[in-house]
């Protein structure tokens, strides 16, 4: 029969569970479960401010084609109105930036559209880490 090897001396990585008194080790295991989830709150605000970030600029692409929408109807109608007046040159003139302004619209609409559908506000390391607590209790 082989004999083990030593345990290490207790210090910052191992302490010394053997001598300590009941009071102490349920404080220890406080102190522990308090910094546990101290440090999964900071993780979880990380996470969400990462996803405010994602939502902002989504909002923000929205913003920017709810404008090219206002604006395409502001140029259809000024080409609109200058095609009749003019049965032609400047009115062609107002088509064509309008059309730009749609195009404008579009590419803001779809990748703003993009960016929100990809907004998960659910943190999920912080869930996943969450979910191993009550094993890491219970000593599994």
């Amino acid at each position: 029969m082989t004999v083990p090897p030593p345990l290490p001396p207790p210090g910052p990585s191992r302490p010394d569970v053997a001598e300590a008194s009941v009071g102490e080790l349920m404080s220890n295991v406080s102190r522990d479960l308090s910094t546990l989830l101290r440090q999964e709150l900071a993780l979880a605000k990380a996470e969400l401010k990462v996803e405010a970030g994602k939502a902002g600029r989504g909002a923000g692409m929205l913003t920017g084609a709810g404008i090219a929408g206002w604006m395409v109807l502001l140029f259809l109608s000024i080409a609109l109105w200058a095609g009749l007046s003019n049965v032609m040159d400047a009115g062609w003139a107002g088509l064509i930036v309008a059309l730009v302004w749609a195009a404008l619209g579009a590419v803001l609409y779809t990748s703003g559209r993009k960016q929100l559908r990809d907004i998960n506000p659910k943190p999920k390391q912080t869930a996943d880490t969450l979910k191993q607590v009550p094993d890491a209790l219970k000593g599994h």
